[in-house]
């Protein structure tokens, strides 16, 4: 029955054969770190994919999601909702490897219930003397949640191995790279209704609008999309939706950006440049020199790379063609989270390796335009995929 139901509520569930794989890695390196108990807490579907990774069910909305995952155990996962343990959700069938459903009312914009999940992870654990733990990313969790923890346990032990799991993260299982390539269709048709949409009276945000609809419409379940538009001789930025009622003009150029989900979850992105009338000679410089640029990043895309290293040819290309150098980042991974390690900036150890799933999206800017380029490829043995978007890389006009 649960099975049948999942089947049926859920668009693409991942497979319990892939939930499986994942907790096998991640059990093998906490007994090798002589690690008990992981502590993983999210809010959101943009940033914070850890509890998908493990549960197959993403925390959405800023509502704290917690998950204590055990070196020898089920799951015990504590979401928003009712106190009342009768009223416990989300549904058992939805909870794939999870034992143990706990609920408080617990929500950020209401200061005195931060620790309600922490509370209730500590009356869990503390049965238990002398255990090794380790937050997943303790950075991203809320400050109350890891105070609290920190607090209350004293006879634990913490110790980080955030690392780790990173790295089985970012490397994709065959299953994955599927739904990583559905996510691409998913950007290619949405970047086809954007373009279609674009003329002269228009809105930014309709244009986004109409974006996520298709997107929706696709199965997606989380979209960002944000739509950019400058005249001729001005370089196009972004904004967020707050400030994106720009009305498109004849002449203008315009970036579109779309990073969404497949139904299973899965981030790519893309980003195209369209023209109203025509292109600026800027402009059409510029692209040249990104696609060049975005060449030249993806033949050092490969196996045993450090990101560093691209970072560093990266910035000697701008210098050399005289535009401002990159300073925040230009290429990460995707997965269950819009941005994922490794990510090309300053501060990453993390290598390239086989079957990672990375877009490449280097910007060439100048006063008078901007040149994005953006897309995802797989690393394979000897370098990368072909590119999993089939939008053409070119500037289009309408």
């Amino acid at each position: 029955m649960s099975s049948d139901l999942l089947r049926e509520k859920v668009i693409h569930p991942i497979s319990t054969e892939e939930l499986e794989r994942r907790w096998k890695a991640v059990r093998d390196v906490m007994k090798e770190k002589r690690i008990d108990f992981l502590l993983i807490q999210n809010n959101n579907d943009y940033l914070g994919g850890y509890v998908k990774w493990f549960t197959d069910m993403p925390a959405v909305h800023a509502y704290p999601v917690a998950v204590i995952f055990p070196v020898a155990d089920e799951m015990t996962v504590f979401w928003h909702g009712s106190s009342d343990p009768r009223d416990v959700g989300p549904p058992a069938w939805l909870l794939r490897g999870v034992k143990k459903r706990i609920n408080t009312p617990i929500m950020l914009s209401l200061n005195y219930t931060c620790t309600f999940d922490a509370d209730k992870v500590v009356e869990e654990l503390q049965v238990y003397k002398n255990i090794r733990v380790s937050f997943v990313n303790e950075g991203a969790v809320t400050a109350a949640f890891s105070r609290y923890i920190r607090e209350h346990l004293t006879s634990a032990t913490f110790v980080d191995i955030t690392d780790e799991i990173d790295e089985i993260k970012a490397i994709k299982s065959p299953e994955e790279i599927e739904c990583i390539k559905q996510s691409a269709w998913i950007h290619d048709e949405a970047m086809k209704a954007c373009i279609e949409a674009i003329k002269p009276g228009i809105r930014e945000f309709e244009v986004a609008a109409i974006g996520r609809w298709k997107c929706r419409m696709l199965g997606s379940e989380q979209q960002f999309i944000l739509i950019g538009s400058a005249p001729p001789g001005n370089a196009f930025g972004y904004n967020s939706i707050h400030a994106m009622n720009r009305q498109l003009q004849e002449g203008d150029q315009i970036g579109i950006l779309i990073e969404a989900t497949d139904p299973a979850g899965y981030y790519t992105h893309l980003h195209r440049i369209v023209c109203i009338g025509k292109i600026p000679e800027d402009l059409q410089r510029q692209f040249e020199d990104e696609k060049e640029l975005q060449a030249l990043n993806l033949s050092m895309l490969k196996p045993g790379v450090d990101p560093m290293e691209m970072w560093k040819a990266n910035n000697e290309f701008l210098r050399s063609r005289g535009y401002r150098e990159e300073t925040r980042l230009y290429a990460h991974g995707q997965g269950y989270d819009l941005v994922e390690r490794p990510s090309f900036q300053i501060g990453e150890t993390m290598k390239i390796k086989e079957n990672m799933n990375v877009a490449v999206h280097p910007v060439v800017a100048s006063n008078k335009a901007t040149a994005i380029l953006c897309d995802n490829y797989i690393v394979t043995a000897t370098g990368v995929s072909e590119c999993l978007h089939k939008t053409p890389k070119e500037i289009f006009v309408v």
